[in-house]
């Protein structure tokens, strides 16, 4: 609420008691005005009211087991019946003489009144003890109210006494202000209430509060039959107009009296109103759901489903009518979310490293699930022609969104409405077109990347080892300058009477010759997990343990070497020629530490290990007879029991200060 709509309202509700004090400060202007028929129609109205909105209240309070509406009911009910008792007072109307219970009755039904409306405020919550309560609270007021009547009419003292023209004197006067009191706490604390749940009624509860609050300062300070007596009279009638009003007002604009009084309630029946509302809310979802799953729209009539929904939750036709709304712009939102959720899981496939099949495959997948009610299927050109996954051919009848690489079609994402009969532009709304038209965008850039990727790839391990590509691609920063100092198993290989054989045959003849080696033996090093490392004429280099870890380097790098000479002794089989049988390969292993890193410069690297352990290896190599592995000692005892060896000696090793005992692999059990 702005500020000067709360200044309008403050202005308002003082106006009475700015009137009251210019009665009391000048009572020249307190005018008698004695008319019976008007003050019993005036009381009578103003009790009928107020029984009105005690009895809605007090149905509200049943129905939600809230406390604080049975409270707030009292206060209506409690005025409601002394109200009725005081225009029973007006002479010559119904009573011959004047009765002083009667009389009286106005100002004690509103402090009793006072004393419930203080209580409301409190949040009793939802426990069994003020459930129990709610129905011996409901019979207070006309318990209170037959008892009155039966004292006022029995004339037992103090009911006995003749009424004072002022009505309310000594200790009714102290019991006006108090109950005056009580009122207006109660309205400050529905004003914070106000603040949080800014409602109509609740306003025009705490309004009638401060305004029965006034009442009683007038019946405090009134006069029989003057201006200052009718005003509290004219008060009480406005503040229960008041609420009339606003409930009548809801009446029309929800279309049922359930509900009127909700936002008066304690902020645990507000909870399980709520908790109502949701499961409404849900279960209409759900219900739109499967209706649309059948083909039907949304903006259909319920039917059975509405009756049901309305019987189960107390609501009218208007307010399913309005659930259904809701549950329409919900369920459209949570459709929305699902698919805009699914479209960013696209775009985060977009830098994903794999296949384009797999990537197209999981894409069609959460384009499904975006569209669930829909078929939806990704076709790829290949060769002029559009392949789908399922081999069926494009549906004509289909939404079709192409697929755009480089500019070019290089496909189309196809969406097939399920239950809607086709037409040009019909069966997708705007924002199911730009989901399906991003999805498209997003895939075009997934397969773009897919295939960038797919190229780049084969180039990039062309021309280094599959596991140095892999290594460098997941870690970038791997391709730093330096190494560490692990331990790794070196394999040497190159060709026993190369010179010879190039020299005798053309380069051409030559470079066929290793290129046929190499497409040979790569593959056997590929196999048991090594790394090659590099080429250098003749002879190739492999790593085991590096970059990739392996327990067992030692055992694959002596696979690896006896592989080789097994594919190469095949090799050599089939391509004796004019030139001459092609030589020989020798091949050393060695086991140790050594620095696995990048060598070279900013400009130009190469992932190799380097250290005493690659310095021997190529001395084994030198040693090793053409068509044999020889190992070194400590990739002898890594091996074990498992390899068969022949002892070739202890040997001199250039740079290395005690002999080397190298061996001959022979095989491996």
């Amino acid at each position: 609420m702005s500020p000067i709509r709360v200044l309008l309202w403050a202005v308002h509700v003082a106006l009475p008691a700015g009137g009251l004090a210019l009665l009391i400060t000048r009572p020249q202007l307190d005018h008698l005005y004695m008319h019976s028929g008007f003050h019993f129609w005036l009381i009578l109205g103003a009790a009928v009211l107020s029984l009105g909105l005690g009895v809605l209240l007090l149905r509200a309070a049943r129905a939600h087991r809230d406390m604080r509406l049975v409270l707030v009911s009292l206060v209506f009910q409690l005025n409601s019946g002394f109200l009725g008792l005081h225009a029973l007072a007006t002479p010559g109307v119904i009573l011959s003489s004047a009765n002083i219970g009667f009389t009286v009755a106005v100002p004690v039904g509103m402090v009793l009144g006072g004393l419930a409306a203080l209580g409301s405020v409190v949040e009793y919550g939802p426990t069994p003890r003020a459930q129990r309560f709610t129905e011996l609270l409901a019979a207070v007021p006309l318990t209170v109210m037959a008892v009155w009547a039966l004292l006022s009419l029995t004339r037992v003292p103090p009911f006995d006494t003749v009424p004072d023209p002022s009505e309310a004197q000594g200790p009714l006067v102290v019991l006006a202000f108090v109950g005056a009191a009580c009122y207006l706490v109660a309205a400050g604390c529905y004003a914070v209430l106000y603040l949080r749940n800014r409602s109509t009624v609740l306003l025009s509860v705490l309004t009638a509060f401060v305004l029965l609050a006034e009442a009683l300062f007038a019946v405090g300070f009134g006069r029989s039959w003057r201006v200052s007596w009718w005003e509290w009279h004219v008060l009480l009638g406005v503040s229960f107009a008041l609420i009339a009003i606003s409930a009548h007002r809801s009446f029309l604009k929800e279309g049922s009296a359930r509900g009127l009084f909700d936002s008066v309630t304690q902020r645990s029946t507000l909870g399980a109103i709520q908790r109502d509302y949701d499961r409404a809310l849900e279960e209409m979802v759900s219900a739109l759901e499967v209706r649309a799953s059948g083909g039907v729209s949304a903006t259909e009539p319920l039917g059975a489903v509405g009756q049901q929904l309305a019987r189960r939750f107390g609501l009218t036709e208007r307010q399913v009518a309005v659930l259904q709304q809701s549950a329409q712009a919900l369920g459209n939102e949570r459709e929305q979310v699902r698919r805009l959720g699914a479209l960013v899981a696209v775009g985060e496939r977009s830098s994903v490293i794999r296949g384009e099949r797999e990537l197209l495959a999981e894409i069609q997948r959460l384009a499904g699930y975006a569209f669930d009610r829909d078929v939806v299927r990704i076709g790829i050109l290949r060769r002029g022609h559009l392949i789908f996954a399922d081999g069926r051919p494009l549906n004509p009848a289909a939404f079709a969104f192409p697929l755009n690489v480089k500019g070019i079609q290089a496909g189309v994402l196809e969406l097939t409405r399920h239950n809607v009969v086709p037409q040009p532009g019909a069966g997708l709304g705007p924002a199911e077109h730009a989901v399906a038209r991003s999805f498209a965008a997003q895939t075009s850039v997934v397969l773009e990347n897919a295939r960038l990727y797919q190229q780049l790839d084969g180039l990039f391990r062309s021309y280094m080892s599959p596991q140095v590509a892999t290594a460098l691609l997941a870690d970038p920063s791997q391709a730093g300058l330096g190494g560490e100092n692990q331990e790794v198993s070196v394999l040497m290989a190159d060709l026993r009477g190369y010179t010879p054989f190039a020299e005798q045959a053309g380069p051409e003849q030559v470079m066929r010759m290793l290129n046929t080696y190499y497409g040979a033996i790569v593959p056997e090093i590929l196999a048991e997990g090594g790394t090659v490392v590099q080429f250098v004429g003749d002879a190739v280099m492999a790593l085991f343990n590096a970059p990739v870890r392996q327990r067992d380097h030692a055992l694959r790098a002596a696979r690896a070497g006896l592989a080789l000479q097994r594919a190469t002794a095949a090799v050599r089989e089939s391509h004796d020629g004019a030139h001459g049988a092609w030589p020989m390969f020798r091949v050393g292993v060695n086991t140790g530490p050594a620095i696995v890193g990048n060598v070279g410069a900013r400009e130009m690297r190469n992932f190799t290990a380097i250290g005493d352990t690659t310095n021997l290896a190529a001395r084994l190599e030198g040693l090793a007879e053409p068509g044999t592995v020889a190992v070194g000692p400590l990739t002898r005892e890594r091996l074990g029991d498992r390899a068969e060896v022949k002892n070739l000696g202890d040997f001199d090793i250039k740079g290395k200060s005690q002999p080397v005992t190298v061996y001959e692999l022979v095989g491996l059990r």
